[in-house]
């Protein structure tokens, strides 16, 4: 499994629904609904999105949902397509997006939303080491269990203190 990042191009390529593109071929129906397609593309331009690939194929799509806050928070949002299920892929990307926020200043932590009923997303995070962080009501979804990911200190914080544990651990 490997994620690409989704451009403009591939969105288009994605709503067509034909041929490859890039050396990449569409899943059997399509990776998702072209209203879902649409508002994603709209959304990488602004925000991380990337494909999810394994064996040369668009197996789902991964990204954020908004640009990092000024407290360095980034919802994620994640799904694979019905045919590749069930075998780690929706884990393989969120770990991916894990290592792409560690190597971005802007992002702390990482938040996600499931549906209460959803057990097989809330298994992907907690793999993934997210931790509930309490629920909500939607109108429309009902039930959300609402996760964050352990926050990353910055770097100018683990600068001073391995300093400080270096001399500390040379001193005695």
């Amino acid at each position: 499994m490997r994620l690409i990042e989704a451009t403009d191009a591939h969105f288009a390529w994605m709503l067509t629904g034909e041929g490859t593109f890039d050396g990449l071929r569409l899943p059997a129906g399509g990776v998702d609904h072209p209203a879902v397609l649409n508002y994603l593309r709209r959304l990488a331009g602004e925000c991380g999105s990337w494909l999810v690939v394994e064996d040369g194929e668009v197996a789902g799509l991964c990204g954020h949902k908004h640009a990092p806050t000024a407290a360095g928070a980034v919802e994620i949002g994640y799904g694979i397509v019905a045919s590749r299920r069930g075998q780690g892929l929706a884990t393989g990307a969120v770990k991916a997006m894990l290592g792409i926020a560690a190597e971005d200043p802007r992002i702390r932590y990482m938040t996600a939303e499931t549906a209460a009923d959803n057990i097989a997303s809330q298994l992907v995070l907690e793999k993934n080491g997210f931790v509930r962080t309490g629920t909500r009501v939607d109108p429309e979804d009902g039930t959300l269990i609402l996760w964050q990911s352990s926050p990353r200190r910055p770097a100018a914080y683990e600068r001073r203190v391995g300093r400080t544990r270096r001399h500390e651990s040379g001193s005695g």
